[in-house]
């Protein structure tokens, strides 16, 4: 891919574009060259060809957005077409069983990412947004994925945040030995006072967590039967939807 002067690749250039979008929703274009690291006349004009491109967007204002054509070519991703399309009437159901934020994740990296969210009116506070990041050790989604992932993975995570892990979360490697034990797990006033997570592994055919469905409820929640029975049972219905039958026969 050719070179600008500076040494950087033009798909460099583009993705720091885009990254900064990822952290400032909108932008006036000489902002975004700013924040991008590019030159502004080489930001004007890569911004230019973007939205001539349906990549880019620019508001009433004249500020710069991202574009719905990234929208539109993410639907087609193996994460939109399979897991979010068999996910999703299932969390229809838990959502109305429970009456509070259902959500599903998976693990990028050392991060869970969310990849769909239904809310419900009067539901509990819950920060979580679908394609936003939260940190593993401290939500009942990444101690599920964890627990329930390959152990050459868990150690890796483990040791690559050891220091922080010690500070924030010194118990992870019990609770998770917990929730692979119970099946589930549970944190409640971690990432808001008031509330708690319930998550649940959507399983592969290895027996390995493909993904999280989890439960956002107040923290003096009671009985968690129904809703964890909600959530046990929309997750083997979407890993059978998933063709994993196998790994989920009692």
């Amino acid at each position: 891919m050719a070179n600008s002067p500076s040494g950087d690749a033009v798909l460099d250039r583009i993705l720091r574009i885009f990254e900064s979008l990822e952290q400032e929703a909108s932008l006036r274009p000489a902002e975004l060259a700013e924040a991008a690291g590019l030159p502004r006349t080489t930001g004007y004009r890569m911004i230019r060809q973007l939205l001539g491109r349906g990549f880019l967007a620019r508001d009433d204002d004249g500020c710069i957005q991202l574009g719905q054509r990234l929208w539109e070519i993410a639907q087609h991703t193996p994460l939109s077409r399979t897991l979010r399309s068999a996910a999703l009437p299932l969390m229809e159901d838990v959502s109305s069983v429970v009456g509070q934020t259902t959500q599903l994740a998976v693990l990028d990296e050392d991060e869970v990412l969310i990849v769909e969210r239904l809310s419900r009116q009067g539901a509990v506070a819950n920060p979580a947004e679908v394609a936003s990041r939260m940190p593993a050790h401290l939500t009942s989604m990444g101690h599920v994925l964890l627990a329930f992932g390959p152990a050459r993975r868990v150690e890796a995570f483990l040791q690559a945040h050891e220091e922080r892990i010690r500070r924030e979360r010194p118990e992870l490697r019990r609770e998770l030995a917990e929730a692979r034990s119970r099946g589930y797990a549970k944190l409640s006033g971690v990432i808001h006072q008031e509330t708690a997570g319930i998550s649940v592994p959507v399983l592969d055919a290895r027996g390995q967590a493909a993904a999280a469905l989890t439960i956002v409820v107040p923290r003096d929640w009671g009985s968690l039967a129904q809703p964890l029975m909600a959530l046990q049972t929309a997750s083997r219905s979407i890993a059978r939807a998933l063709g994993a039958e196998g790994a989920l026969a009692s």
